[in-house]
């Protein structure tokens, strides 16, 4: 018989999992790199199809569907012992469906020190506890070494277009944006709100910040929202360096001190 014990989740449920898992479904990208990253790519089983990374090893894991539209069958075809989820990124019914028959351990992150304690809580899951510490370790020490000071240039980061949609300040982008030194132009306590050309064109951002997902802004979108903000200086950037908060935060003290350069 499978020994288990019971552990509180980042959204406060008590959650019963093995104390081993063999057969992981991950449907969140970032953890499902960061459980590759943990050493334990031989026991995720499954994936969403947005879980890209590592490149060749998620091709060996089936495709369960996407982050918000995951289908029962295809995760009950795996038979996993371990669902990691987040609050966020999947649908909260399909979440609740799922966790009837398997345990769901769900992550909730807004701030840098949530993405922290969610690697610390995984590897505690997993019994890769050395693993997340030492990947924990190696975060903090990157973005220590960053060093950018507090910047007075009034930022607009957006996610989406038709319509416009930013990242707020009560999200994981925004703790980033921070990290970088940057003003977000938005009002306190906002998500992803939705803005129209006249709003972006009021806000009067000295830099909008185009993100590469989840909408795939080309180089035609710097010219267009150089026409709605003239006194903006208008980057594209890695979407994933702003919003992964797995492993990959390993990158992003490098990638932020570079883009900052450009910035100005």
């Amino acid at each position: 018989m499978t020994q288990t014990k019971w552990v509180f989740d980042q959204m406060g449920r008590n959650v019963e999992v093995p104390l081993r898992p063999q057969r992981i479904v991950s449907l969140v990208p970032s953890q499902t790199e960061l459980l590759f990253d943990l050493g334990l790519g031989d026991r995720v089983v499954g994936r969403t199809r947005f879980c890209i990374h590592p490149k060749e090893e998620v091709k060996k894991c089936e495709s369960v569907g996407g982050t918000k539209d995951f289908t029962l069958e295809r995760i009950a075809a795996l038979n996993p012992d371990l669902i990691i989820g987040n609050k966020e990124e999947n649908e909260q019914s399909r979440i609740e469906e799922v966790a009837k028959y398997f345990p769901v351990w769900m992550s909730d992150i807004v701030t840098f020190q949530d993405a922290l304690a969610m690697i610390s809580q995984v590897g505690a899951l997993t019994q890769a506890d050395k693993q997340a510490k030492n990947l924990v370790k190696e975060i903090e020490q990157g973005f220590a070494k960053l060093n950018i000071p507090k910047s007075e240039k009034h930022t607009l980061y957006l996610i989406w277009k038709n319509p416009y949609m930013a990242a707020g300040t009560d999200t994981f982008i925004h703790q980033m944006m921070q990290c970088m030194g940057l003003s977000n132009v938005l009002s306190p306590n906002s998500r992803y709100p939705e803005l129209t050309e006249a709003d972006i064109s009021r806000l009067d951002p000295d830099v909008i910040l185009l993100s590469s997902e989840p909408y795939p802004f080309q180089k035609k979108h710097e010219a267009e929202l150089k026409m709605i903000a003239p006194g903006a200086r208008v980057l594209r950037v890695d979407g994933e360096m702003f919003s992964w908060y797995g492993s990959r935060l390993r990158l992003a003290p490098g990638y932020f001190a570079e883009l900052i350069s450009h910035i100005g």
